[in-house]
């Protein structure tokens, strides 16, 4: 069975997780605005995270779902923590003695606590652990963290929450129903989420356009005509004159020569043509309607440097 779906979609929420931290930290810490400095610009310390667990570059580690975030604090006796945020979207073994060994290796590294938390992405039943336990003789060790999985929320809750980040994680249990439900059913799903966020006031238009791009690539519908409807109802709700939305126009004019460019690549890798398909159009999103580098989209999406350039030069062509 091919995992690569499911761990790009963690990659995917890691980047939203970053971009709505603050909401995040809302999400997860009723008391946040009372214990965080959300004033205070956050320091995202991936280079850091990596350098401590070189282990899990070689195994694909450089583009792990978690995320390493330093925090100033309004009170208590430190100016500053890290918050070690987790996704996890399969049912990996140890995966509670992974979060121990983050834990103590970020202590040692930084001598400051470090808070954490895992969000499990996956089925309703997936497993949750939320500490690790090793017992011997009279040694104990417990480590607790906080563990939040997606379904903890009901669809009618996350929709009636304040915080926007709400939708993101709903955004990932719809995400979930791909290929389980007809694409028309989850294009009104898709579309519910966009027009709650847009209706809420919370995002400025550059904010919603990134999570328009998020909720796009996550929560993927292949149809033209559906995401067509899906542009146009955004575009209206925002305001905009060009309905036709310039994401969909971009995908319609080069979705065939993009397709074939990585084609021939993409069945080296044993790809499917709807997962190489995703990569073309995540890229062309993301070159289009963002400033991330090459290395940065090539991360997000999976794919080589190269193969971003090359999307990038026939977007410059056209």
């Amino acid at each position: 069975m091919n995992n690569n779906p499911r761990r790009k979609s963690d990659i995917l929420l890691k980047s939203a997780f970053e971009e709505a931290f603050p909401d995040l930290l809302r999400f997860f810490y009723p008391e946040a605005d009372q214990v965080f400095d959300l004033d205070k610009e956050f320091q995202v310390l991936d280079k850091e995270l990596r350098e401590i667990f070189p282990e899990r570059e070689k195994k694909g580690g450089a583009r792990a779902a978690d995320l390493l975030v330093k925090v100033c604090l309004l009170k208590g006796g430190f100016e500053y923590i890290l918050v070690h945020v987790e996704i996890e979207g399969g049912n990996k073994p140890g995966f509670e003695k992974r979060m121990f060994q983050y834990q103590y290796r970020l202590t040692d590294r930084f001598g400051i606590p470090v808070e954490a938390l895992a969000v499990f992405t996956g089925e309703r039943n997936q497993r949750r652990p939320g500490q690790y336990h090793e017992k011997l003789i009279f040694t104990e060790i417990l480590f607790k963290y906080k563990a939040y999985q997606i379904f903890d929320h009901t669809h009618e809750e996350l929709l009636g929450m304040d915080n926007p980040f709400s939708l993101i994680i709903l955004a990932a249990q719809k995400a979930l129903l791909e290929g389980k439900i007809p694409e028309e059913e989850l294009g009104e799903e898709r579309l519910t989420i966009a027009r709650t966020l847009i209706e809420s006031g919370k995002y400025n238009h550059e904010k919603i356009a990134r999570f328009i791009i998020f909720l796009k690539n996550l929560v993927y519908i292949k149809d033209p005509k559906i995401n067509r409807i899906f542009d146009i109802e955004v575009d209206t709700l925002m305001g905009r004159s060009n309905v036709m939305g310039i994401i969909e126009t971009i995908n319609e004019l080069n979705r065939e020569e993009g397709f074939e460019m990585g084609l021939e690549k993409g069945i080296e890798k044993g790809l499917s043509q709807k997962e190489l398909e995703k990569n073309i159009e995540f890229t062309k999103n993301l070159l289009s309607s963002t400033d991330l580098s090459v290395s940065k989209i090539a991360g997000l999406v999976g794919v080589t440097e190269d193969f971003v350039r090359e999307i990038s030069n026939s977007l410059k062509d056209k």
